[in-house]
């Protein structure tokens, strides 16, 4: 896949995301609106390379380690408490920080006409803009700032390039964590749904049953045998209710290989039964996996309370962005 240039303002959480390795944004603005930057995310892929620009300069390279997966809101961002109830979207990035920052204003001669039309990360006149968060740079404004970084920054663009190991995602591990202590911790709860809860998260146990009495096989590959199939949740039971993390139509017969590319984003299903495939997803990958990126392919019906699920899926877990071609 070709390697993207992203833009990041970080000036209010610089220090909290540098540091930190990672890059975090809500889902959505405070009145639920769409906003292209934080939809920037779900385009993110490993490889890719990060300019992060804060109180004017650009001041640290990262080299992207994960694609975007839902997390809580980072605890540093706030002055106290955990803030588990507030999902956006976290990509794992390795920065470095510039010895020599560089200040884009006083290049934009260079700049300025390289500067798209739509989703810049400056002004023309080199000012920032308030309300943007990461966006994508065209490729001739991408090469302008790294010439302007000069060997320092070709250096860590180049000498940083790491194959993704699979071993990111780490808010997500720990938000599930604590969902699950939650669990394990609520005193109301009867010691068997306690355990039917637990299991329902590795698509086993009570939600894997009431699962099979909708579903007869996995909906991409067709093996029907039960013990190479996990009940996979359209809205993932990090996400659900206790109550959703049981319902049987809040689920997907899977192989563990296809249960991977629903849970992480890289695949969807539409109501009509048609598979959406996201465009980050590496397609040697999807084929070695039995799904062709270049064929049409229909799973048949879905129940309405599926469809219900399916629709959280393509809203809150699917990596896409209508977005994408604009910023091209």
């Amino acid at each position: 896949m070709q390697v993207r240039y992203w833009w990041v303002n970080q000036n209010q959480t610089y220090r909290h995301e540098v540091r930190g390795g990672y890059l975090w944004s809500p889902k959505r603005k405070a009145n639920n609106a769409r906003n292209p930057y934080y939809d920037f995310m779900r385009e993110v892929a490993p490889g890719d390379v990060v300019f992060s620009f804060s109180e004017t300069r650009i001041r640290a390279i990262g080299i992207v380690m994960s694609h975007a997966y839902e997390a809580p809101k980072p605890l540093e961002f706030g002055r106290a408490g955990a803030y588990w109830g507030t999902i956006g979207w976290r990509i794992d990035v390795r920065f470095s920080e510039l010895r020599l920052p560089v200040k884009p204003s006083e290049h934009m001669a260079i700049l300025s006409p390289l500067l798209p039309d739509r989703y810049a990360p400056l002004r023309p006149n080199g000012a920032g803009l308030q309300n943007l968060y990461l966006t994508r740079l065209p490729a001739l404004l991408a090469g302008a700032l790294v010439d302007l970084l000069g060997a320092e920054g070709r250096g860590l663009i180049k000498g940083h390039r790491v194959p993704y190991n699979g071993a990111a995602a780490i808010g997500l591990a720990e938000w599930e964590e604590h969902e699950l202590e939650r669990v394990r911790a609520d005193e109301h709860l009867r010691e068997t749904d306690r355990e039917a809860i637990v299991l329902a998260r590795r698509g086993q146990g009570v939600f894997k049953q009431r699962v099979m009495c909708i579903e007869r096989a996995c909906r991409i590959t067709g093996v029907t045998r039960e013990e190479h199939l996990r009940a996979s949740h359209c809205k993932p039971w990090r996400d659900a209710t206790n109550e959703e993390r049981l319902d049987g139509e809040n689920g997907l017969l899977l192989t563990p290989n296809i249960d991977h590319l629903f849970d992480r984003g890289f695949i969807g299903f539409d109501d009509n039964g048609d598979v959406i495939i996201s465009p980050v997803a590496d397609k040697v990958s999807l084929l070695r996996m039995g799904i062709d990126p270049k064929r049409t392919v229909n799973v048949g019906h879905f129940t309405v309370g599926q469809r219900r699920y399916l629709s959280f899926h393509r809203d809150s877990v699917l990596l896409k962005s209508s977005f994408l071609e604009d910023a091209r």
